[in-house]
């Protein structure tokens, strides 16, 4: 640290091995673009329409602290991943602890997309049940319990070239969701009618904590900013995904609020028209998302817990790992079914954590010059204090809400 203090950083070359511009900016994009946009017009009926600058502050914000972490990288070219970022900044505690809510934020994101499958799949065939030993299933839990056996194959597989080949459309699907969504309005019949409210203060932690979810891709930014052949462009990447992203998100937004107002679900093809074409498109394309994407998601959970000395190397050890992971998140799924408040829960507690506060505070620790009075300390003191509020209050707000609808 000293040594770099005395000397500035030289301008890293760019290696010849490693991904474009072009393909980073579509990596970040894919890692951004994610089952947040269901969601995000129901956010947006929560906190009303003044809520929409809070949309474009937490895009400003959490690109920033992606910022951070990036120049944490710079000050030591060992580092490769977000845990390696922990490990400079506190040693290995700083490493675990990073670890933890990376992976904890993974696997609540797995429990959401068997929560999507369900509610999706009852939209498309409602009257689907059976009874077993006597407990009858409905048709939301049944096809929780479906999606599970269909994927369940899937998370066995060491290699996952061909599942991240294919999860690598979620930018396009994206994209066709939000225009389908606006087919529906403008061709369909529904229209854009409806007022809204200009703002709702009882629903806008729900609203941020909603927001913030959207913004998590910190735990890989790290990660694309490693693989590229000149990191130093790294931060017009940020840039473009983030203004990209944000565009993507406010239209699907504005368009899910014109047409459906405070009747809005937890997801906005709950509202669709079932009857139309468009509407279908987009339930199958909601469907098929998550089938490809779960498998990855729960990988680093299931190779972490490979990784222990006893069971390093045991292929049935590693499918029965697998295997359990899959059944604890249908249990979860199926005992808080609650789509909205469990993604709200992600990003208030693990988002939060993830992709505001640890940026600041492991930049805080790396950097001495950061924490010399200015306004960049000032700044990133001020996100903190932001972060803290949002992560406490929406935690409260998501918990109280889940607990009040699994007593009701």
């Amino acid at each position: 640290m000293e040594s770099q203090n005395q000397h500035p950083p030289q301008p890293q070359e760019p290696s010849k091995l490693g991904t474009t511009f072009s393909r980073t900016c579509f990596n970040g994009l894919n890692t951004l673009s994610g089952v947040g946009i269901l969601s995000i017009p129901f956010a947006l009926s929560e906190g009303g329409w003044l809520s929409l600058i809070l949309l474009f502050l937490l895009a400003l914000l959490c690109w920033y602290t992606g910022l951070l972490l990036q120049r944490c990288m710079d000050a030591n070219l060992h580092i490769k991943t977000y845990p390696d970022i922990g490990h400079v900044a506190f040693g290995q505690k700083g490493r675990i602890t990073i670890s933890i809510f990376m992976y904890l934020e993974l696997y609540f994101v797995a429990v959401e997309f068997l929560i999507l499958e369900g509610d999706n799949l009852n939209k498309l065939f409602p009257n689907m049940g059976f009874n077993m030993a006597g407990i009858k299933v409905g048709g939301r839990q049944c096809f929780v319990l479906l999606t599970a056996v269909v994927i369940l194959p899937t998370t066995w597989l060491k290699n996952l070239g061909l599942l991240a080949y294919v999860s690598a459309g979620g930018v396009l699907a994206s994209a066709v969701l939000v225009a389908c969504v606006f087919w529906v309005g403008a061709v369909d019949g529904v229209g854009f009618h409806e007022g809204g409210v200009l703002l709702n203060m009882r629903g806008l932690p729900t609203c941020i904590s909603l927001y913030l979810f959207c913004y998590c891709g910190h735990a890989v930014f790290p990660t694309l900013c490693n693989s590229m052949k000149d990191r130093s462009q790294f931060s017009k990447v940020l840039l473009v995904c983030f203004i990209t992203s944000t565009i993507t998100y406010g239209s699907m937004a504005v368009l899910g609020y014109l047409m459906f107002g405070q009747h809005l679900k937890s997801q906005i093809t709950l509202n669709l028209p079932i009857r139309k074409i468009s509407s279908r498109i987009a339930i199958y394309i909601t469907i098929i998302n998550p089938l490809t994407k779960y498998a990855i998601v729960i990988t680093p959970i299931a190779a972490a817990i490979e990784e222990a000395r006893p069971i390093r190397n045991s292929r049935v050890i590693s499918i029965l790992v697998r295997t359990l992971i899959v059944i604890s998140t249908v249990i979860v799924a199926l005992m808080v079914p609650f789509f909205s408040y469990v993604m709200a829960f992600i990003g208030s507690f693990t988002g939060v954590t993830v992709s505001v506060l640890l940026p600041c505070l492991l930049y805080l620790k790396i950097n001495v010059a950061a924490r010399r009075f200015g306004l960049e300390l000032v700044t990133i003191i001020g996100i903190l204090v932001i972060g803290s509020l949002v992560g406490v209050v929406g935690t409260y707000t998501s918990v109280k809400e889940i607990v009040n609808r699994i007593l009701d």
